[in-house]
């Protein structure tokens, strides 16, 4: 359906062009490297849907390599826009607050080409974003939709051991932003409340809007394709295999898995249960990168652990497909799209019960939550699903059913109609001020 379309059935007029800022990290990026992750993925496929309705995308992020090109097509209708801003390699993270400002005006210097009204919205992804969209909506006179994607005061009620709290400064811009954003838009009602209990927003001023996954993508194999997708792992066919998927780091909590693993080893030593890990360091995990590896050899399971890099969706499937579980331990979590795609490629999944996993994961039915983080009771709950056949085939044939109410395509109806009643409503404050 295209925006034309969806105009005549809308109360309110649907934005022609928006300007998307991911500032710290890139949508072409592959998610499970740096800080690349479900974000990347959201706003990569919702562009991509957006567009198909006829709405005209530009992305606009931080150069990361002197070879990228200033713009790069990231799909028909969608623009990447790859700012200069700071060094292209070895910026941290914790470092990236320094280079808004460059980035900033690389944004304003695109925007200046163009005709003034260019674009109708703009929407941030992240806290870094959401203050570079601060700006640009007061100079452009465009209202400013937010996805934090992750909140500073969330992190830090539930910080894993060793990890680092988020600095007092981000949880300040995140509260800016939330005072001064015309539009939030979250993944899960849980989340809703959560910028309400912490930063005290209006509810009114927030809508819901459910992530999804790669539903052509993401598919149940058959026997045969296991069994293939199995052979092409270096796994055995009779094994009982656990994949973990994601970034490695703390807030993750891949060492949770790592140790329900060696306490399922330690009471049944003959069992032949494999873990398969794949992704790569990130965040606070980026001081020790070898620190899974070496937890694994520490508890005596090295020899039942795999690490794989991360891997495009046209092979991440198979490892959907070749486990018999995919766990989801993190400690917070705004949604979970691995669970979803998990789920979609007929896989149960065995997560954490927090943030967006309750609703991402239909317990006892697709999968199971977990509440905590104590690897015995994670041993257990995976020990004894695997023992259950019968209930895993059930929720093997349930979860794609289950994974099929959450599609990109219901997530960007979602998008549009959000966008079209923040537009609406800021036009009419606009000329309710210029008529006083």
């Amino acid at each position: 359906m295209t925006v034309s379309e969806l105009d005549r059935g809308a109360a309110h007029p649907l934005p022609r062009r928006i300007a998307v800022l991911s500032f710290h990290t890139s949508p072409l990026a592959q998610p499970g490297t740096g800080d690349a992750g479900g974000l990347n993925v959201y706003v990569l496929q919702t562009a991509r849907r957006l567009a198909r309705r006829g709405v005209e995308v530009e992305i606009f992020t931080r150069a990361t390599h002197s070879s990228q090109p200033p713009v790069e097509e990231a799909g028909d209708g969608v623009l990447v826009r790859n700012i200069v801003a700071g060094p292209f390699e070895g910026l941290r993270k914790e470092d990236l607050p320094t280079q808004l400002c460059p980035f900033v005006a690389g944004v304003m210097r695109a925007e200046a080409g163009h005709a003034p009204g260019h674009y109708d919205l703009i929407h941030s992804h992240y806290w870094l974003s959401g203050q570079a969209g601060l700006v640009a909506s007061e100079h452009w006179g465009v209202p400013l939709v937010h996805t934090a994607h992750t909140l500073a005061e969330v992190k830090n009620a539930v910080l894993a051991a060793g990890d680092t709290p988020e600095p007092e400064s981000r949880r300040i811009g995140e509260q800016q932003i939330v005072d001064a954003a015309h539009r939030l838009v979250v993944n899960t009602v849980g989340e809703r409340d959560e910028l309400v209990r912490f930063y005290d927003a209006d509810p009114a001023d927030i809508d819901v809007v459910s992530p999804g996954a790669d539903l052509d993508q993401y598919t149940p194999g058959t026997q045969r394709g296991t069994e293939r997708a199995r052979r092409a792992l270096g796994l055995a066919q009779k094994s009982e295999v656990i994949a973990f998927v994601g970034r490695i780091q703390p807030l993750k909590a891949p060492d949770v898995i790592v140790r329900a693993l060696a306490e399922i080893v330690r009471t049944q030593p003959h069992r032949d249960v494999r873990l398969l890990v794949v992704g790569g360091p990130s965040g606070s995990g980026l001081e020790r990168p070898r620190s899974l590896m070496e937890l694994a050899d520490e508890l005596g399971v090295a020899d039942r652990v795999s690490f794989l890099a991360p891997r495009p969706p046209s092979e991440l499937v198979d490892v959907y497909r070749a486990a018999d579980i995919v766990a989801v331990p993190s400690y917070s979590e705004s949604f979970g799209l691995v669970a979803l795609e998990a789920q979609a490629c007929g896989t149960p999944v065995v997560a954490a019960a927090v943030g967006g996993l309750p609703t991402a994961v239909a317990d006892g039915r697709t999968g199971l939550t977990v509440d905590g983080h104590d690897p015995r009771r994670w041993a257990d709950v995976l020990a004894g699903l695997l023992d259950d056949d019968e209930l895993r085939l059930s929720m093997s044939r349930a979860a794609p059913v289950h994974a099929s109410g959450f599609s990109w395509d219901s997530t960007a109806d979602g998008l549009l109609e959000s966008y079209a009643g923040t537009t609406a409503a800021y036009r009419a404050r606009r000329a309710e001020a210029a008529a006083s």
